[in-house]
């Protein structure tokens, strides 16, 4: 039995990650308790694991006294002479348990405290993964998903977790066993395991998506400097470059559009506008503003932009239900009133000449 014990300790380990040391701890505590359970809460125990010799053994303790006063933690200098002929008043005497011994309620006892212990390891272990993956992308495994709430259950190698319906793509299809990548968003400490906050519509998916696919924002050479999303429709994403040599914007495309079209087919082919990032705010939003061509940019205040668009491109520079020009504001920071030629033209708003 000792030899499987100690097979089962190393499987732990090996498969669940499980130190040997700390399992070790959680079995004299379980042994403990069964001891205790058998012969009662004040009784004094000592467990002996050696790990070399895969030796398990089980010692109860009393002292020796002149008189007795409590059984359960006394033996009488007579009785522990019978059994150790060198005992003398004051000394501890240790008598061999063995644990086969024990009821069915001690073993009982013992078997809680150990799976007790296996479940605290997991939760610990489950927890400290989650967290050094924090603000990161992983690839999960879609399990099984509630028809009636639209909640997705995700297997990420560590446990499973939860996806819900608001933190999945708008329009997106999810299937049983389909392979996505998910952000995690939070991680927080349960009594029962880590709670985990995971999402596919956070902004900081596409961010961390584009750090994996463009090597010069990896390394360091491109810069996100902003992203602004609606998940399942548009994506603003600004980047600069630290070398005049390197396009930032092409960068991120990707030759033959390679890098940009792996991210759009893990965001459900979701719209990405790539925007080069300038100090020059006129410049920005003009950009931001994107696919419409702007005519003229006019501050009016730190914060807040006067944009001109010839009247064709008036609905493209708004976009659909306001979209476009909401994404923009919300990249750059900037209050945006955006106006046709021919009204900013009535309103006396265009430059000299236009």
């Amino acid at each position: 039995m000792n030899a499987e014990f100690f097979a089962a300790l190393d499987e732990l380990e090996k498969k669940n990650g499980i130190p040997k040391a700390y399992m070790i701890e959680k079995v004299e505590a379980a042994l403990v308790a069964a001891y205790k359970k058998e012969y009662g809460n004040n009784t004094h125990v000592r467990i002996l694991i050696d790990e070399n010799k895969r030796d398990v053994r089980v010692f109860q303790q009393k002292e020796v006294v002149a008189e007795v006063d409590d059984p359960e933690t006394q033996i009488s200098l007579e009785d522990a002479k019978t059994i150790n002929k060198r005992m003398t008043v004051g000394k501890i005497l240790e008598t061999e348990v063995k644990t086969k011994n024990f009821r069915r309620l001690s073993a009982g006892a013992a078997r809680s405290v150990i799976i007790q212990g296996i479940r605290e390891a997991e939760r610990k272990i489950a927890q400290e993964a989650y967290e050094s993956k924090r603000e990161e992308i992983i690839t999960a495994t879609v399990s099984k998903i509630d028809q009636t709430t639209g909640d997705a259950v995700i297997e990420t190698g560590n446990g499973r977790a939860l996806l819900k319906a608001s933190e999945q793509i708008p329009g997106e299809k999810l299937t049983i066993g389909q392979k996505i990548k998910i952000y995690i968003c939070e991680v927080n400490r349960e009594a029962h395991g880590p709670l985990v906050t995971i999402s596919r519509a956070h902004s900081g998916l596409v961010r961390r998506m584009f750090e994996l696919e463009v090597p010069e924002i990896s390394d360091g050479t491109v810069i996100i400097k902003g992203i602004a999303r609606e998940a399942g429709s548009r994506t603003k994403i600004a980047v600069m470059s630290r070398d005049e040599t390197v396009d930032p914007v092409g960068a991120c495309v990707g030759p033959r559009g390679m890098r940009i079209n792996s991210i759009l087919s893990e965001l459900a082919e979701e719209k990405v506008d790539i925007v080069k990032y300038s100090e020059k705010p006129e410049e920005y939003i003009a950009a931001a503003l994107a696919p419409a061509k702007i005519m003229d940019v006019t501050m009016i205040a730190e914060r807040s932009a006067h944009v001109v668009v010839a009247q064709n491109q008036l609905s493209l520079a708004i976009g659909k239900e306001g979209q476009n020009a909401r994404l923009a504001a919300r990249l750059t920071g900037c209050k945006i009133d955006i106006k046709s030629d021919s009204d900013a033209s009535d309103a006396g708003n265009l430059p000299d000449g236009e």
